[in-house]
């Protein structure tokens, strides 16, 4: 049985962040910007529908999705890109590929007792996140 998302997260740590920026050729201020960030998560797990909302002073960006159905990601709050995502457990872990034209890029979520993991690639590129619930 997958894992209960539900909660609002408090970011603790972005490893390499500014690496995985690169990958995505963010530009430069951007991505100085982006880095000084501690963006927080809203999310709401309802059966195979959650929102994820990423929410920052400088810009917010909203996830609504249905897991095991592939729909299409507007990342222009992110990247200015489009792609086709795919979300699906494997076990406990949320898993997002997103197919575009970056090569492997997607994102992994999981739980360890009140923390939550986000694993984000793209290309050779690995971030990784640690949120708190609040």
């Amino acid at each position: 049985m997958p894992v209960d998302l539900n909660g609002y997260w408090k970011m603790i740590s972005n490893d390499n962040f500014e690496e995985y920026l690169k990958a995505l050729d963010v530009n430069v201020a951007i991505r100085k910007i982006a880095t000084l960030l501690k963006p927080d998560k809203d999310i709401v797990h309802d059966g195979d529908h959650i929102i994820i909302k990423t929410l920052s002073t400088f810009k917010n960006y909203n996830m609504d999705f249905y897991v095991g159905k592939e729909f299409e990601e507007d990342l222009s709050g992110v990247d200015d890109r489009k792609c086709m995502s795919l979300v699906t457990w494997e076990g406990d872990k949320l898993v997002c590929i997103q197919k575009g034209k970056k090569a492997n890029r997607g994102w992994k979520h999981w739980i360890e007792g009140n923390k939550m993991y986000l694993e984000l690639t793209c290309q050779d590129a690995v971030c990784l996140q640690l949120l708190k619930r609040k």
